[in-house]
């Protein structure tokens, strides 16, 4: 008989946000689980019934922000009975999981993501409540997920918990497209083929996305940065500073996956800002394509990448790198084919199971 789990945490599927949604999507593509999943009605565009063979339960709150605490205690309650196992993503409704013990006989596995109560966008009491969060995580959930071998380190360190060191794979980026498919996009975005660098994420200061227009605007390489610009007033205010720039182009959210394949498998460098958390999906997703990697220098991205990447601190220190000529970066690739893909990432959560 399958194992019935519920998944927790996310906005849903099909995945067009983060890591954590992607990892859903691919996750219940497999028949060896009874997966129901638990979506935001106001966050998904369409409501259906199942995906993937998985059920789907709406909750009426958005799954971010300040809703994000009640969507997943609410999910949290849907859950008590009739599931084997409730995989919890991110800490939001962990303060429930003491009462969610009382009453449920399920084995809890929650993924802590990436040391939520550490990224800069947090005032101070938010930060206080995640950190909770996360000490309540910890202390009630039979089976605790780092992504990061960093985060697996400071887990110990700091609950003296052990936990399971699972990433994300990345392989879902390899598409097929045509040659003329391929051309028609470089030219509708202006860009020649391995004559600009590359950088995809979420435009939050955490990110350091001020760092990474900075170095561009310094070396005069051009430079494709796609993310919400219009989420935040940090995001607003960069796009003010640099849309100006004849080798910056700022683009809003790119859901398109060929597209995102071309202009990733054409990109002569990725750079990645990302400074808090564990690892990260977009970096695991650029290692598949073999290229020049540039990743902001913390213990997260050098244990993705196995130190094999290049590493920058400041803005002048990667618009140095940006000034240097871009070579491929198999090493990357090999790393990535070997740990970073869904098949592997999948049994072993399975087994957690």
């Amino acid at each position: 008989m399958k194992r019935r789990v519920a998944i927790v945490g996310t906005q849903g599927v099909p995945a067009n946000y983060g890591g954590f949604e992607s990892l859903v999507e691919n996750l219940i593509d497999s028949d060896n689980m009874e997966y129901t999943v638990f979506c935001s009605s106001k966050d998904m565009q369409s409501r259906m019934d199942t995906y993937k063979g998985a059920k789907l339960k709406y909750i009426p709150l958005k799954a971010n922000g300040v809703q994000s605490i009640p969507y997943d205690m609410l999910s949290l309650i849907s859950a008590l009975w009739g599931y084997d196992v409730v995989l919890i993503l991110g800490v939001s409704g962990a303060i429930f999981l003491p009462i969610f013990r009382l009453f449920s006989r399920a084995k809890v596995v929650t993924n802590v993501d990436g040391l939520e109560h550490r990224r800069a966008k947090w005032g101070r009491m938010a930060r206080w409540f995640l950190k909770l969060s996360e000490r309540i995580a910890v202390r009630f959930s039979h089976t605790i997920i780092a992504d990061n071998q960093g985060i697996v380190d400071y887990l110990k360190e700091e609950y003296g918990a052990d936990s399971e060191l699972i990433a994300y794979g990345g392989d879902h980026v390899m598409q097929s497209v045509d040659a003329d498919f391929a051309a028609q996009v470089l030219e509708n975005y202006g860009v020649k083929p391995f004559e600009y660098a590359f950088a995809l994420c979420r435009i939050e200061p955490e990110n350091n996305c001020h760092i990474i227009l900075e170095a561009a605007a310094k070396s005069g390489m051009k430079l494709l940065f796609v993310g919400n610009w219009n989420r935040s007033s940090y995001g607003a205010e960069l796009r003010r500073e640099f849309e100006w720039y004849d080798n910056i182009t700022l683009l809003d959210p790119v859901y398109d996956l060929k597209k995102l394949y071309v202009l990733r498998l054409n990109a002569a460098r990725y750079i990645h800002g990302h400074s808090a958390g564990g690892t990260n999906p977009s970096l695991v997703e650029a290692m598949f394509f073999g290229r020049e990697i540039a990743a902001f220098n913390v213990v997260y991205n050098r244990e993705t990448t196995q130190n094999k990447a290049l590493y920058f601190a400041d803005a002048d220190a990667l618009a140095a790198l940006l000034a240097q000529p871009a070579a491929e970066n198999k090493e990357l690739l090999q790393i990535a084919g070997t740990i970073y893909t869904w098949a592997a990432i999948r049994d072993k959560y399975e087994r957690l199971f």
